[in-house]
Formats: structure tokens, sequence, C-alpha cells
């Protein structure tokens, strides 16, 4: 039950393991923030205690950043120990090799993604925009998530691509066998997000697959965190769709109440739409094009 034919300890208790000391290390980052949170908070009521942090929360963004961004930081820390001390590897081994021409593309790749579907949904009259395209709104929100989405985008590619997938490798399991958990583990944890919906967790699933895609074809995690870091920051942040369920706080404000869900993903963003899908899809086409032009060597993920 525990061990394989080889006497190892089989990959998912492993990565249970991992779920388990990652989630530690989150809550205990996010304690400080939680603490200044309180202050503030309490100092600043008169009378009646009762606040509703998590609404507090939102509309701070430096405090969001100390506690939400803080809690990443513990997972990232937390998942980097567990490589090293209980797998016994490196940071080249994790995926941290190779060019950082793959995390230029990466960025790339994600900020055009997004912004060619703003601008399709613009010119079918799915969103409305609120405020020209010459009058951004800048707001603390714009520095804040932006290093909050860093910090997601190295977290979450460490974590699901480079830990699960090189620990389900490690055990001999098969190469489309480590694609499929992989995405679906990263489309279940999505799952408890606001406003969740089945399209927004199927297409979770398909960019799951195209980030492990981007892993085993550049042999490095730089691709897909670069995707990562801009296709999430250029959603919300700068064109002001939810992002996988969670309130935007963009340069641009839209109004998504007379388009097509199906295109616009709804409440919980682009994720839950199909112009999302033809673009991920894209991307894998993409990926394969860089790929060949950059001549990288494969991940063998191979049992």
């Amino acid at each position: 039950m525990f061990k394989n034919q080889n006497d190892q300890i089989r990959s998912g208790w492993i990565i249970l393991l991992a779920f388990l000391a990652m989630f530690a290390g989150q809550i205990l980052f996010q304690i400080p923030g939680s603490i200044m949170l309180a202050v503030v908070e309490l100092t600043g009521q008169s009378g009646s205690i009762t606040i509703d942090f998590e609404a507090a929360l939102w509309n701070r963004p430096w405090i969001l950043l100390l506690t939400q961004g803080g809690g990443t930081v513990g997972g990232i820390i937390a998942t980097l120990l567990l490589w090293k001390y209980l797998n016994k590897k490196s940071l080249k081994d994790l995926g941290f090799q190779g060019s950082l021409k793959d995390l230029l593309f990466g960025l790339f790749l994600g900020a055009i993604s997004i912004t060619l579907i703003f601008l399709l949904l613009l010119a079918t009259g799915n969103i409305e925009l609120l405020n020209t395209l010459s009058e951004p709104k800048f707001s603390a929100f714009t520095i804040s998530f932006l290093i909050m989405f860093i910090l997601v985008g190295f977290f979450e590619e460490i974590f699901f691509r480079g830990y699960v997938m090189k620990v389900m490798a490690s055990r001999g399991n098969k190469q489309w066998v480590i694609y499929i958990i992989s995405a679906i583990i990263f489309s279940a944890v999505h799952g408890t997000n606001p406003n969740v919906s089945v399209i927004g967790l199927i297409n979770i699933v398909f960019v799951g697959l195209l980030f492990a895609y981007m892993f085993i074809k550049t042999n490095s995690l730089w691709l897909p965190i670069g995707y990562h870091i801009t296709w999430n920051y250029f959603q919300g942040n700068v064109f002001g769709f939810a992002v996988s369920g969670t309130a935007p706080h963009g340069l641009y404000q839209i109004d998504i109440e007379k388009g097509n869900a199906l295109l616009t993903g709804g409440a919980f963003g682009l994720e839950g739409g199909i112009m999302a899908t033809v673009f991920i899809l894209l991307g894998f086409f993409a990926t394969k094009l860089y790929n060949r032009k950059q001549h990288h060597a494969e991940t063998n993920f191979t049992s």
C-alpha cells in the first residue's frame, strides 16, 4: 500500500506529505499579515468589534500582499525544503535550469494571449470598457498584485510542475499519467475558489496540461512560470477580469453583464469561458514552434 514493487514509497504519499507541509507553511507565513489586519481593523472600530475580515483584507492591498503573498512564500519555502531534505535533490533537478529566454517568451505569451482575448471580446461587444484605453486607473493594487502574481507563478509551478511531476517521474509513472494527474490536482486545488464553474475547472486542467507540456518540452520551469505570471496579471490587474473567481483590480474597468458568459467566463473570469480554451490550446502550438527554434532537450519523464 505504501511502497511500490521497488520498495520505494509511492509518489502519492510523498505528494500528500508535500501538500500538508505546503499548507502548514502557508498558514504559518500568513500569521503576521493576519495579526496586522486585526490590529488595523480593531483600532479603527468605534463600538462594535464585528468585522468582516475577508472584505477588509481585499480592501487593503499591502496587508493583502503581506497575508496572501506571505502564505505563498511559506508554500515555496516548505516545498523547497522538502525537495532538498526529503527528496535530496537540487534546484536544477527541480527545473531551474536553461535559458532566461524561456522566461521572457513565457511572459510574452501569457500577456499577448490575454490581450488578444480582451480585444476580441471588446470588438464583439461581449464586454464594455468603462474607462478609455488612454486613461488607465493605477492604484496600490497595481503594484501589490504584480508582486503577488510573481510569487504565485513561482509557487504553483514549483509545486505542481516541478515537485509533483518530478516525484511521479521518479517512481516510474508513464508520461501521460504524469501529465493528467498533475493537471487534475492543479484544477482540484482551484475547486474551492469563488464563483467556480465546470468550464473553469476544465480550462484549468487544460492550462495545467499546457504548463506540463512547456516544462517537459523545455526541460525548465522558466517558460510556464513566465506564462503563469502574465496570464494572471493581465487578466485581473490590467484588463479587469476576475482571476479564477477572485476580485479584479484592473487598470481598466469592464462590464461583462451584457456579454455571453460562455465567452467571457462570467464571474469566474476568462478561465470560465471558451475563449480561454481556444488560446490555451494555441499555447501548445506556440510552445512547439518556440521549442523547435530553440532546440531544447526535453525532460525525460518516460518510465
